[in-house]
């Protein structure tokens, strides 16, 4: 059978950023509720910073 998916290493940027993430909200045992919550801050600050470059 062959790989419908292209190697991780192959990945776009993002989606590695992703998988790491998800890989260390899992490996910490963090709630789903506290990961969004955090992503949106994450989220917030990202948006403040690209804003005033």
């Amino acid at each position: 059978m062959s790989n419908i998916h292209p190697p991780l290493e192959q990945a776009p940027e993002e989606i590695k950023l992703a998988v790491d993430l998800i890989y260390l909200l899992e490996s910490n045992e963090i709630a789903p509720e506290i990961a969004l919550a955090a992503l949106k801050i994450v989220q917030q600050d990202i948006e403040r910073k690209l804003q005033t470059q």
